[in-house]
């Protein structure tokens, strides 16, 4: 039996995870952390191969599908896209984590749950029908609960890993429930299947309103973000640029499969996205505005950010065009870049600062007062990053940006451009927290933190230093990524079966 090379992508992640933990035991004990650090690296790296062989396959086939049994997987544009980001932005954290974690007990835990989730959410994105799919989402839950919660001393870490896992079981249950109105209505829980079953009923409406809230929670829709300010915060800064970079990605993604197979029961699901979106965007804008700490500022944003995808989702879904859901995809990969870098960026801050020091508590605004004298990479790819997600030229953050706007004065349709400019003015009100910011870090005077803090590990600045580039970089040629955000929008818009 021949096997696509996407099964690869999937398994090697999965199948390595048990063996980091197993190396991070090997050797003397100041050894089994680069031990179990270089393990989880070489596991990523190796993974990129199958990700290469994937895309060529998908430029011959356009989309690739195994069943084994019961179990159906299929890789599309929007799975190898969901890949892309878990696995680079993945590859970057497992580099940046080795000093950062270098004084925590249970690296090997921390390297090999994080190989594991990267794996899960891979599998997500390829997943062909709705059991696998919630099957997939809850073991990126169980994942990412325990990376959330890994400072287990702490009981700041503990309470919002309690909250995480509670809320994010209440949506799977939800979810499940939809799955089972779906079941019921049309026999069968394969996607493509369902698309071409499914009618207008109040059953199959119910189970899509089930599945965008039960997915809206971990994807961070107002008002089911309560999670996500703690979660964040707590958690350590490579797994916080996971969660805002990824893992509320992946949950959107999970929700636009299952929208997706229900896209003819009604016309309702695009007002329904672009609604949330443009709450999102106000929410996550008003929360953001008094926050005092870094990484919890950073984490409201997030919400601002899934707004935009939203609304660039919800046009293809209300216009039957690809437009907006290449420009919303678009948006999902500079974000995990943009808000990975700024995660990071913040997070060795956080480490020359404080964690270094054997302290916990977290970085404030205040802190970053002069850092700019003595940590000048940290400082600089932290302003690059908060700009670009504040949406200023020529950075990536405003191209993905005006690629969603343009989608949807495309349409013409008034209630459409009225949120296109909502959405332009809630991106300049962004500015109004991210540019304190920036200027806090170039101040002339530094902060006592700053004045106490330790040197800056060489090893956390060389991930900074390509996210920034990719920054600049995709905010001067967009089309770099238009391999992966191309296909990515056609898939879902095929995916509709129109």
């Amino acid at each position: 039996m021949t096997y696509p090379s996407f099964l690869w992508l999937i398994a090697l992640p999965l199948v390595t995870s048990p063996l980091i933990y197993l190396a991070g035991h090997l050797g003397k004990r100041h050894r089994q952390r680069v031990i179990a650090q270089g393990a989880g690296f070489v596991a990523l790296l190796a993974t990129w191969i199958p990700f290469y062989l994937s895309f060529q396959e998908l430029q011959i086939y356009g989309s690739l599908s195994f069943t084994l049994g019961s179990v159906a997987v299929q890789m599309d544009g929007l799975g190898l896209l969901l890949a892309g980001l878990a696995l680079g932005l993945g590859t970057l954290v497992v580099f940046f984590s080795g000093p950062y974690m270098a004084r925590e007990e249970g690296e090997e835990k921390f390297y090999a749950m994080l190989v594991a989730m990267i794996g899960v959410m891979i599998g997500l994105g390829c997943a062909a029908d709705l059991f696998n799919l919630w099957i997939w989402f809850e073991a990126m839950a169980v994942t990412s609960y325990l990376l959330v919660a890994f400072y287990r001393d702490q009981p700041a870490s503990l309470e919002a890993g309690i909250k995480y896992l509670v809320q994010s079981a209440a949506g799977s249950i939800l979810v499940l429930l939809g799955i089972g109105m779906v079941l019921s209505h049309s026999g069968t829980l394969d996607l493509e299947e369902i698309n071409n079953l499914a009618t207008i009923s109040p059953i199959t409406i119910a189970a899509g309103a089930l599945f965008v809230i039960g997915f809206g929670v971990k994807t961070a829709l107002v008002p089911l973000h309560a999670w996500l300010p703690d979660a964040h915060a707590q958690a350590p800064s490579g797994i916080s640029a996971m969660l805002s970079g990824v893992v509320i990605e992946a949950g959107l993604v999970a929700m636009m499969r299952s929208l997706a197979a229900l896209v003819s029961v009604t016309a309702l699901w695009g007002p329904l996205l672009m609604g949330f979106g443009a709450l999102n965007m106000l929410a996550g804008n008003l929360l953001a505005l008094g926050q005092k700490q870094v990484k919890r500022l950073l984490a409201y944003s997030s919400l601002v950010h899934i707004g935009y995808m939203l609304v660039g989702l919800g046009i293809t879904f209300y216009a039957d065009e690809s437009g907006g859901a290449q420009g919303g995809l678009f948006h999902m990969l500079n974000h995990g870049l943009m808000k990975g870098l700024a995660f990071l960026a913040a997070g060795t801050l956080l480490y020359t600062l404080h964690l270094s020091l054997g302290d916990h508590k977290p970085l404030l605004i205040e802190d970053l007062a002069g850092a700019a004298k003595h940590y000048p990479i940290a400082a600089l790819t932290l302003s690059l990053a908060v700009l670009g997600l504040g949406g200023l030229p020529p950075l990536a953050g405003f191209m993905s940006k005006w690629q969603i706007f343009v989608a949807g004065f495309e349409t013409h349709n008034p209630w459409i451009g009225t949120l296109i400019a909502f959405a332009a003015l809630n991106s300049v009100l962004s500015l109004a927290y991210y540019a304190p910011l920036v200027n806090a870090v170039y101040r002339l005077e530094p902060s006592e933190a700053v004045r106490s803090g330790s040197p800056s590990p060489r090893l956390m600045n060389v991930p900074l230093f390509i996210m920034a580039l990719a920054v600049v970089a995709i905010g001067i040629w967009p089309r770099l990524l238009s391999w992966l955000t191309d296909p990515a929008g056609r898939a879902l818009l095929d995916s509709f079966g129109r």
